[in-house]
């Protein structure tokens, strides 16, 4: 009778065992499937910078494509304008930019997630004109200041080049729909100046400073057309 019961507890013991590995198969064999598509939005900080100081403006798209995983083509491109106001100068720079390059996301998403934490690398070329639109002689002194000249000087067919590193990242908020921010540091690659003056501003790097490095800030929202699910 012993021998008979031991058989059959073997027998439980080995039926109950195939159910669990049956069943953890078919948990293993669930696969969760992501979306390859193309990303489109627009920086909402250009406008609302605009709407808070009256001396900018401008407008950004941005775009990314995925290829990998965990590798996107970027993209950003846009216009913008800017008066900038010295001690003895003012001049306004306007002009259209566009930057490209890619991001790699660096978070790893649970089940079917698709938030990320990227960091990317950008080649950026920027087209502008340049206006000095007053200036007025340094005298060295409080008592005698120099005149003013108000006639406007253009410099038309100025560019600029330099690279970007990218860090931010994107929130799938809803279905397809994300906001996203991230920081840039730029470095000038080469830059034309007018005659008898210094670029001051360049649309798409921003301000111009004498080590000509700068940083940069946008804050996105944008939606992802899918192609496939992989």
């Amino acid at each position: 009778m012993k021998t008979k019961h031991t058989l059959k507890y073997i027998i439980s013991c080995c039926l109950l065992a195939i159910t669990f590995t049956s069943i953890a198969q078919q948990k293993d064999t669930i696969v969760y499937k992501t979306p390859y598509g193309l990303r489109l939005g627009i920086d909402i900080s250009k406008p609302i910078m605009g709407m808070i100081d009256t001396n900018s403006s401008g407008l950004e798209f941005v775009a990314d494509y995925r290829i990998t995983k965990r590798w996107f083509i970027a993209a950003e491109f846009g216009n913008q304008e800017e008066r900038t106001v010295e001690d003895y100068t003012i001049s306004n720079a306007k002009g259209n930019f566009f930057k490209i390059g890619a991001n790699y996301n660096a978070y790893k998403n649970w089940l079917d997630m698709n938030n990320e934490i990227f960091v990317g690398f950008r080649y950026a070329r920027s087209n502008f004109e340049q206006t000095l639109l007053s200036y007025r002689s340094n005298t060295g002194s409080d008592y005698f200041s120099g005149s003013t000249n108000t006639t406007p000087i253009t410099s038309k067919g100025l560019s600029a080049q330099w690279t970007e590193f990218v860090l931010g990242l994107k929130v799938e908020t809803f279905k397809n729909l994300y906001m996203g921010m991230s920081f840039s540091y730029k470095v000038m690659l080469s830059l034309q100046h007018p005659n008898n003056f210094k670029t001051l501003y360049v649309p798409g790097f921003n301000r111009v400073f004498e080590t000509e490095t700068g940083f940069g800030f946008n804050y996105t929202i944008s939606y992802l057309i899918p192609f496939v699910n992989k």
